[in-house]
């Protein structure tokens, strides 16, 4: 037998083990979302070409990762949609009813659900919940220390200055909201004197004028929703000029995710110009 045999042999031992290895490797799940919260959790955390359908608003300008969606198949929320698409998991926020879950789980289909955030405790649960029914653990993990990274970049920046949130349909955000989290991540104190959301007055804002105002959603000012609402007001108008300290577009503020520490990163800018 030549002499270098046995190193070849090994040499090829080793060559079929990795191949084996990588066969053996599990394939990431064919993974669906039913609505847009739910499409920048699949974007950001599953392999492009695992994704088999995202929801049919997931490259409008308030989607956060639309740049990442161009191509991919748009799909209705709805029992026919998703079965064709023959996910292994589905991704909801509120895409979707009782009744779609429930059909989908009696076919095998696995249901994720993106739960309300109250914070950024909240947002790494979602991440990681999401993450793990993916297989990627490690993706998740990536985007929760990207969003710590930024809080405490943020953290403080206004010292303590009262701020209260404002919708253009006249909404606010007190306690217990992942708005509220992102004006404290960003130093701010909330000065709605609220639980969850609720409706302020012009009236109220006219007397008792606020002495700063963080914006939420007016990047999508000329929306039909919001046309004929409190933010047309001419009131609201000069109290968004004089008092506003930033602005969270709805790409940020929309959905219960990572993203929301890019508005605490904004809003600390603003402190520091």
């Amino acid at each position: 037998m030549p002499r270098h045999a046995p190193l070849a042999g090994a040499a090829l031992a080793a060559v079929l083990s990795l191949a084996g290895g990588a066969r053996a490797a599990p394939a990431a799940p064919r993974v669906m979302s039913l609505d847009q919260c739910a499409d920048q959790y699949v974007l950001a955390l599953s392999p492009r070409q695992a994704i088999v359908g995202v929801s049919p608003r997931v490259d409008d300008r308030d989607s956060y990762m639309r740049a990442k969606s161009a191509g991919l198949p748009q799909r209705r929320a709805t029992a026919e949609a998703v079965l064709a698409a023959r996910p292994d998991v589905v991704v909801r926020y509120w895409g979707g009813d009782a009744r779609l879950t429930e059909t989908l789980e009696r076919r095998g289909v696995q249901v994720v659900r993106i739960e309300e955030a109250e914070d950024f405790a909240g947002v790494r649960a979602n991440v990681r919940r999401v993450a793990g029914a993916l297989g990627q653990q490690a993706a998740g993990e990536q985007v929760v220390s990207e969003m710590d990274a930024k809080l405490r970049a943020a953290n403080g920046a206004w010292g303590g200055k009262a701020a209260l949130y404002l919708t253009p349909s006249g909404f606010t955000a007190g306690q217990g909201t992942l708005v509220d989290a992102v004006l404290t991540a960003a130093g701010l104190k909330g000065a709605s004197g609220q639980v969850g959301y609720a409706p302020v007055s012009l009236e109220h804002l006219a007397l008792s004028p606020p002495a700063a105002l963080v914006l939420g959603f007016f990047d999508n000012f000329a929306s039909a929703m919001v046309r004929w609402g409190p933010g047309r007001h001419r009131v609201l108008s000069r109290l968004v000029e004089e008092k506003a300290v930033g602005s969270l577009p709805g790409a940020i503020a929309g959905c219960p995710g990572w993203f929301a520490a890019d508005g605490a990163q904004m809003l600390a800018q603003g402190a520091r110009r």
